[in-house]
């Protein structure tokens, strides 16, 4: 599954720096997730970092329009190094 940066975001700035995919961007009023890029960090940590900094209860959620499983997610990890 992908995360979804909620419009509880207050643009502090945490998350983008810590996503070790690049997958979190400035979008047009709040921070937000390129599901393509996003593997919950899997492959780099035991969580996600960006929930882990962000500041404000649950604004970085699951994200319902991209379910994925642990294997999926960590072959995306796998293509997006370029391990492959």
């Amino acid at each position: 599954m992908a995360l979804l940066i909620t419009n509880k975001c207050i643009n502090c700035d945490m998350c983008d720096p810590e996503c070790p995919n690049g997958a979190i961007t400035m979008g047009d009023e709040i921070y937000q997730i390129d599901p393509d890029l996003c593997t919950e960090c899997k492959g780099h940590y035991d969580a996600p970092t960006c929930q882990s900094v962000c500041p404000i209860t649950n604004c970085i959620v699951t994200d319902p329009k991209h379910v994925e499983t642990e294997e999926e997610l960590l072959e995306k990890f796998v293509i997006i190094q370029g391990l492959t």
